[in-house]
C-alpha cells in the first residue's frame, strides 16, 4: 500500500503543480497583453501625432486653375505665306505701279494669291 500512497501522491503533487502553473502562465500572459496594448497605444498615437504634423495646408487640396497656353508663334518668313505667293504679289504690285492693272484688278488677283 505504501507504494499506492507514494503514486497518488506524486499525481496529487503533479496536478497541483500543472494548475499552478496554468494559473501563472494565464496571469503572465494577462499582464503582459495589458503592457502590449498600452504600448500599442501609445505608438498609435505618436504615428497620429506625427501625421497630423506632416499633412499639407489646406490649399494643396483645391484643383489647380489651368490657363488657356498662348498661341504658337507665327512661323517665320511672311507669316506662313510661301515665297511663290510673295513673288506673284511683288509682280501684281509691280503691275499696278506701271498702271497696266487697276486698283480693282490688283485687289481681285491678290485675293487669288493669299486664298481670300
Amino acid at each position: 500500500m505504501g507504494l499506492l500512497r507514494g503514486m497518488a501522491r506524486t499525481a496529487v503533487v503533479a496536478g497541483t503543480a500543472s494548475a499552478v502553473s496554468g494559473r501563472v502562465q494565464r496571469r503572465q500572459a494577462s499582464k503582459f497583453a495589458e503592457k502590449d496594448a498600452a504600448t500599442a497605444a501609445k505608438q498609435q498615437e505618436a504615428y497620429d501625432a506625427q501625421m497630423a504634423q506632416q499633412q499639407p495646408p489646406p490649399e494643396a487640396y483645391q484643383q489647380p486653375v489651368y490657363q488657356q497656353p498662348p498661341p504658337p508663334p507665327a512661323p517665320a518668313g511672311g507669316g506662313g505665306i510661301s515665297d511663290d505667293a510673295i513673288q506673284q504679289l511683288k509682280e501684281l504690285g509691280a503691275l499696278k505701279e506701271q498702271g497696266i492693272l487697276t486698283e480693282e484688278e490688283f485687289v481681285a488677283q491678290k485675293a487669288k494669291v493669299l486664298g481670300t
